[in-house]
């Protein structure tokens, strides 16, 4: 079993040789785990996919739940996604690096498996120095939280080895995550631009920006199939004229009561919810 170490990587100035480490880390195929402005994740080359593969096993995932990708740049775009919305764009450039996720259309030609992503990407660029600084030597990578799937996400680097321990190689150790509120995450794959989770940047913020639609409601329940009448039941015409049904009166609604659609998920176990 590989050995793993936690780097500090608080200070720009001092943080050299726990980088380079890191870097050697990502190169060499293995597993990283980074800060970033919401939780701490681990990271692997986004376009090594034993890397990705051994990723998902060390949260204890599957497939179906392709992790989303850390970019450094918005430059990065239009190298890893095809058909990006003029919106798309727009929200990129006000709301990068910070609490936006993307689902964009994946670039068909690229070399890489991060999943069952059904030729979607979702790509987020982190406001947080040190994972910009790795991202800047690395390049893109795939960015799950730093948790086994079920439980909390790590908002430092302890809790982190402590959930994964010697399944990721090297933790950079920038102090406590501030945690809090995860990622809005668009979907920009279809005619409009369409939150599918709500988070840190509100709806209201957004339309600063571009036209976006909300979450769709709830599809309604189908209504139950009538019961048959059971044989030999008496008709209606025989009950006795004035005799009172024998039915239970339907219990008033509580004031104020209204049927409640599903709540957007927080869950960084969601596909693209992964480190905020």
């Amino acid at each position: 079993m590989s050995t793993s170490a936690i780097r500090p990587a608080h200070d720009p100035s001092t943080w050299g040789p726990s980088l380079d480490e890191a870097v050697n880390t990502v190169q060499a195929g293995g597993l990283v785990v980074l800060p970033t402005d919401t939780v701490y994740g681990i990271g692997a080359d986004a376009f090594d996919a034993d890397a990705v593969a051994a990723l998902l096993a060390a949260k204890g995932r599957g497939r179906q739940m392709p992790p989303p990708v850390l970019v450094g740049s918005v430059a990065t775009l239009d190298g890893l996604a095809t058909d990006v919305p003029d919106g798309a764009r727009a929200l990129a450039a006000r709301f990068w690096p910070g609490a936006l996720t993307l689902i964009l259309t994946a670039q068909p030609s690229l070399a890489w498996d991060l999943g069952d992503t059904h030729g979607t990407v979702a790509l987020r660029m982190p406001d947080h120095p040190t994972a910009l600084a790795l991202l800047a030597r690395t390049g893109p990578m795939a960015v799950s939280s730093a948790n086994r799937t079920g439980n909390p996400a790590a908002t430092t680097a302890t809790d982190a080895h402590e959930q994964l321990g010697a399944s990721v190689r090297t933790y950079l150790d920038a102090g406590e995550a501030p945690g809090g509120v995860a990622s809005t995450i668009v979907d920009a794959t279809g005619e409009t631009l369409r939150v599918v989770r709500a988070g840190a940047i509100s709806l209201e913020e957004l339309r600063t920006v571009t036209v976006v639609e909300d979450i769709l409601p709830p599809e309604p329940e189908p209504e139950p199939e009538p019961e048959p009448e059971p044989e030999g039941a008496p008709d209606a015409s025989d009950q006795v004229a004035g005799a009172p049904e024998h039915s239970e009166p339907e219990e008033p609604a509580e004031p104020g009561e209204r049927a409640e659609g599903a709540e957007p998920s927080t869950d960084p176990d969601r596909p693209g919810g992964d480190a905020g």
